[in-house]
């Protein structure tokens, strides 16, 4: 099975290129999702955030008290990493268990959509993965609509890796300063390169 990784940071674009990819009736697996079940109430790495961070951090319904860790980790990149490596640990082990059902399924090609590039579990996994890039002005705007302050955006960002460290880990950027029928060009193009060349089943989209 082939497999494409896709990262980037916050407000990038990433989650719109996955979304292309789900277009050209790719599988993907987004990271974000299954974090969300893994820190859902007695989700799999909630004993662990609470043996670390505390019982404030959980909430009444056993879940992660997703408000309360954010104003923590976003200001605080050691917190940010902690809680890092705990739910990508479990995010990352459900990964690679749905990566071997779509393969049992048959499925010649899959989609990895992670924020953070980690070695073990997405680069080592990936055939390919693809860097989405976008100037930090855009990124705070697309922020801001999500309804972020600005100097909450920008904390977001700086916690971050930064752009230069994404794009050394991927092997290859899709800028995303331009409009969506640039991107989905863009898109199209990788997928005819790495996907058609290979022979692999795609829809063009």
């Amino acid at each position: 099975m082939y497999i494409i990784g896709i990262t980037g940071g916050i407000g990038t674009g990433k989650s719109t290129v996955a979304g292309l990819c789900r277009e050209a009736g790719l599988p993907v697996l987004d990271a974000d999702e299954i974090s969300h079940s893994v820190t859902k109430p007695n989700g799999l790495a909630i004993p662990k955030i609470r043996e670390t961070f505390g019982e404030e951090y959980i909430s009444e319904d056993g879940s992660l008290n997703r408000k309360k860790i954010s104003n923590l980790v976003f200001l605080d990149k050691k917190a940010l990493d902690k809680l890092s490596i705990i739910v990508h640990h479990h995010t990352l082990n459900q990964m690679g268990i749905y990566l071997d059902q779509l393969k049992s399924a048959g499925e010649k090609v899959a989609v990895l959509d992670v924020p953070i590039p980690v070695k073990e579990g997405f680069l080592d996994r990936c055939d390919i993965v693809w860097n989405v890039v976008t100037d930090e002005k855009i990124r705070l705007e697309r922020l801001q609509k999500r309804g972020h302050s600005l100097a909450d955006a920008k904390r977001r960002i700086e916690v971050q890796m930064t752009t230069e460290e994404y794009s050394n880990l991927a092997d290859l950027d899709i800028d995303n300063n331009s409009d969506f029928d640039n991107l989905r060009k863009q898109v199209n193009q990788l997928l005819e390169k790495y996907l058609g060349a290979r022979g692999l089943p795609y829809n063009k989209i």
